[in-house]
């Protein structure tokens, strides 16, 4: 008799925390605010490698106000659509240098070496595996234009 008590106490306590659950996440989802203006993201470098795209993307709020010597976390995309690899988004510390003449793009999740891009535009390195001799847009350009 007891054992029969201790299991329908002991499936409506497991029922009780159920419900507590499932409630406490929907919720969460109620509440959940959306992201704010510093979640806004925008390219600042795009670039073209041999069948991948690469591309940079900062906070708006430094969108036209980077200063030398700054840094900032924002996204670095590979773009490996083409090979039906997709295209990731990795965070990377993004790097003005103090003569504001370079940029260096940090992808310090996967240990790379830190990608030096001129301002100007240029060709460069990022990944050893598919991003070789990528051209790169000039710093800041929203539409740049590779081949001229």
């Amino acid at each position: 008799m007891r054992r029969t008590i201790a299991m329908i106490d002991r499936r409506g306590f497991v029922k009780r925390g159920l419900v507590a659950a499932i409630s406490l996440c929907v919720a969460t989802a109620a509440f959940a605010k959306p992201p704010g203006a510093e979640a806004v993201m925008i390219r600042m470098i795009a670039c073209e490698g041999e069948g991948v795209r690469m591309e940079v993307y900062l906070p708006l709020s430094v969108d036209r106000h980077m200063r030398g010597g700054q840094s900032v976390i924002g996204y670095y995309t590979l773009d490996l659509t083409d090979v039906n690899k997709g295209k990731p988004l990795e965070p990377v510390r993004v790097t003005l240098s103090a003569d504001e003449k370079t940029v260096t793009v940090d992808q310090y999740l996967r240990g790379l070496p830190p990608t030096r891009i001129p301002v100007a535009g240029g060709t460069v390195d990022f990944d050893q595996r598919f991003a070789r001799h990528a051209k790169c847009g000039a710093f800041q350009s929203q539409d740049p234009n590779f081949r001229n």
